[in-house]
């Protein structure tokens, strides 16, 4: 495989269509990055490839502006389909495709995800959108209902393909991939290289150029990285406790899902901050929008899902806080390295259970740093700081002056109250307004195993989760990661926020966050897997019936043993 160690040329250097390097241009965009430098004259050319990149090092523009570069914007039809493994990918990439080809007139995009209207999705396609980007499940989908042709494709881009992979999707990009005319350009990305994606791009792929760019990314040295020990039930107190005693300018609170994040807005908007949430639930302009107030200090927390990972810079961010643990050890990278830029210093806090030790692990080793644990500030603290707070206000209006306000004290001292007694009369009324000292548990540590064996788990669901049973199980061959791939895209949550999943033979009991409203659980119930809707419901607990022992032909029947 190629390497990155060539100087990159600038974007005039690499053939691009004129309008889609003004597009470039206006974007601010000047040098291309290694991945860029190394696929886009190839890309250019029709050539399959095989990238090996990390998300982040520029591979959606890799791919996106040469086939924006190819299109025939004269024929109303998919000329470019891009495959990735999740609704919020998928969106990012066609938001890219919208942006580098602003300035082609005609270009039409269309997103086809689960958990998405299809009559929206149904219009895209009959506009005649040249690129179409979606997850494998719908695209499926409309291929079976007709609505999808790729009798004129050019060109089909797999982004991600060892994710999907670990989804159970591999099924589903074989078919998409094996529809795909047999002249098309292939273009596959992938972090890592399994088996089986490798199989693949040996039957499919024609003298593919084969590029590798190693992840360089790092976290500066100049960002704090704390750990707090809490568990999910005392996860609010323990923040508003941060919050309130830490010298933050400017924060991110990193949760998971968009559920999580407007939840989570809300608790803390009730306890008078001044927050804001930033989720993909946000067109482009709101975003926009919610960012130029946090730069001018309208807003000073914003929560935020791993959309705002990425390419967010604001300067007086002075704290990230991963309120959930990220999906993996490079979306911790990217969160946290929202603070601490341009040689400012950062303060990076992760909320973690004892029981997530592993994956604090994976992330220290990813950034070559030792997290510091953090006892959370008691009563005690709180009320030393709110103490201290105040007696700033009282000098700053003593210097201000408060002559106003004498004429009161002083009929109140003449009427014989003591001076000692009023001012600690007027300082309660001042701080009527604090709010109370939650409670804050303590973190449950892991029990300890017994004789080599793991501890004895309880049998009900996990903490935070409800139990599902959805209408697919082992004689309809379906897998955990089919399962967790066709939720997470029908409902638009991260996979990692699907618990245990236990596969019957006749139905699956799967654990979902217990704060996912019923439209989020209406559209899962859409989802197909095997070719049958989850039908999804809650478990109430009742076993499976053991399938009915059939006999064999010449078997005798099996009689009831009469009484004597």
């Amino acid at each position: 495989m190629t390497s990155s160690s060539v100087a990159s040329p600038s974007f005039g250097d690499l053939a691009l269509l004129p309008a889609v390097l003004s597009a470039v241009e206006t974007l601010g965009y000047q040098t291309p990055s290694p991945i860029q430098a190394e696929t886009i004259p190839a890309l250019l050319e029709g050539r399959d490839m095989l990238g090996q990149a990390q998300t982040g090092t520029g591979k959606t523009a890799a791919f996106a502006l040469p086939l924006l570069s190819r299109l025939d914007l004269s024929r109303r039809e998919p000329q470019v389909l891009v495959l990735a493994p999740t609704r919020e990918l998928a969106q990012q990439v066609a938001v890219s495709f919208s942006k580098y080809g602003q300035n082609l007139q005609g270009l039409e995009v269309a997103i086809l995800c689960g958990g998405m209207e299809y009559r929206d999705q149904l219009q895209a396609l009959k506009r005649g959108a040249q690129v179409v980007v979606g997850t494998p499940g719908r695209v499926i989908d409309h291929l079976d209902r007709g609505s999808l042709k790729l009798e004129g494709l050019n060109a089909l881009v797999l982004d991600e393909a060892d994710e999907m992979l670990r989804m159970g999707f591999i099924d589903d990009v074989k078919r998409v991939v094996a529809d795909t005319p047999q002249d098309a350009q292939r273009v596959f990305f992938s972090a890592t290289l399994p088996a089986e994606i490798e199989r693949i791009v040996n039957r499919y792929l024609v003298d593919p150029v084969k590029v590798a760019i190693e992840s360089r990314t790092t976290t500066g040295e100049n960002i704090e990285q704390r750990l707090v020990r809490v568990d999910g039930g005392a996860k609010l107190e323990a923040l508003a406790r941060i919050l309130e005693v830490e010298p933050v300018d400017g924060a991110i609170v990193f949760v998971r899902t968009r559920a999580a994040c407007t939840t989570l807005m809300e608790q803390l908007s009730a306890r008078g901050l001044n927050v804001a949430s930033l989720s993909g639930d946000l067109d482009q302009s709101l975003r926009e929008r919610t960012i130029q107030r946090l730069k001018r200090g309208k807003i000073d927390v914003l929560i935020a899902t791993d959309v705002a990972a990425r390419g967010l810079d604001v300067p007086r961010l002075t704290h990230v806080i991963n309120y959930d643990l990220p999906q993996d050890a490079e979306a911790y990278t990217h969160r946290i390295g929202r603070t601490g830029r341009a040689g400012r210093t950062g303060i990076a806090i992760t909320f973690a259970g004892f029981r997530e030790g592993r994956k604090v692990g994976w992330m220290e080793q990813a950034t070559g740093q030792k997290m510091t644990e953090m006892a959370l500030p008691d009563e005690a603290a709180i009320r030393a700081h709110r103490d201290e707070v105040f007696h700033h206000k009282v000098v700053a209006a003593l210097t201000a002056g408060a002559e106003e306000q004498s004429a009161l004290v002083e009929r109140l001292v003449a009427e014989g109250y003591d001076p000692i007694e009023l001012a600690c009369a007027f300082a309660r009324l001042a701080r009527a307004d604090e709010a109370p000292i939650g409670r804050l548990q303590a973190p449950r540590k892991e029990r300890a195993p017994r004789d080599g064996k793991p501890p004895n788990r309880e049998r009900g669901p996990s903490e935070g989760m409800i139990r599902y049973r959805v209408s697919v199980g082992h004689k309809d061959g379906v897998k955990p990661g089919q399962l967790v791939g066709a939720l997470a895209n029908e409902g638009g949550i991260e996979g990692n926020r699907i618990g245990r999943i236990d596969i019957r033979n006749a139905f699956s009991v799967v654990e979902l966050p217990s704060s996912l409203p019923s439209s989020i659980l209406a559209k899962m119930a859409r989802a197909r897997v095997a070719g049958r809707p989850l039908e999804i419901s809650e478990d109430r607990g009742a076993p499976e019936r053991a399938p009915r022992r059939r006999r064999d032909d010449g078997e005798a029947p099996i009689r009831r043993r009469e009484r004597a």
